[in-house]
């Protein structure tokens, strides 16, 4: 019986460790990237060629219902009280957050993403999109209070910290030597697509 025993077993073994190994293999694939930051190296018709700024070469096939818009630099003494924002930050050594880049939302796209969430600019970054409720001038910057559905933050935001809006775009945007971020989605063949790209205006590397 013991030896029956042990010749059933084994095949349950060998079977629990490849799922085991096939759940590993899973768990190990690289996430698909949902945004490109590079520059666009050339457009041919709905193709569209960026090198992104880690150095890979990016094929994107452009949407024809592609949205673009433009982001162009501002001032820190544009954020106001009730502007709605997203701020790009990680952890000060104080416990707050410091600003790595503010874009302020024109009317139009208030409440665009709102609340905050892990992002993928730098180690630790997260992206909020709130409304400011306070701001408070400093000797190197502002300090913002801002408040979104599920919270608030205060943020920090020193005085070369970039500082940029969206205005309109279009696809004749999408050019050679352009910086952009294009949001993109796998196809089922492997290939990717965009359907928002912000570009930035005069030589200007989107900041987010």
């Amino acid at each position: 019986m013991t030896v029956q025993r042990q010749t059933f077993t084994h095949p349950l073994i060998a079977v629990a460790m490849v799922a085991a190994s096939t759940l590993y293999a899973f768990a190990q694939k690289a996430p698909v990237p949902t945004r490109v930051r590079g520059t666009i190296e050339s457009v041919n018709g709905d193709t569209m060629q960026v090198k992104s700024r880690s150095g890979e070469d990016v094929k994107l096939r452009i949407a024809p219902d592609v949205n673009v818009s433009g982001i162009t630099k501002i001032s820190l003494a544009d954020i106001k009280v009730g502007s709605f924002v997203g701020a790009t930050t990680v952890p000060g050594p104080d416990g707050g957050q410091n600003a790595v880049e503010v874009h302020v939302f024109p009317e139009s796209m208030r409440g665009t993403g709102e609340g905050s969430r892990p992002y993928d600019l730098k180690p630790n970054s997260s992206m909020t999109n709130a409304t400011v409720s306070e701001s408070v001038v400093g000797n190197d910057g502002h300090t913002l209070l801002v408040k979104y559905k599920d919270g608030e933050k205060k943020v920090f935001v020193a005085d070369n910290t970039p500082v940029v809006t969206f205005v309109p775009g279009d696809k004749s945007d999408l050019k050679a030597g352009a910086k952009v971020i294009a949001f993109m989605k796998q196809l089922p063949d492997g290939s990717f697509e965009t359907n928002r790209v912000s570009v930035g205006r005069d030589g200007l590397t989107p900041p987010m």
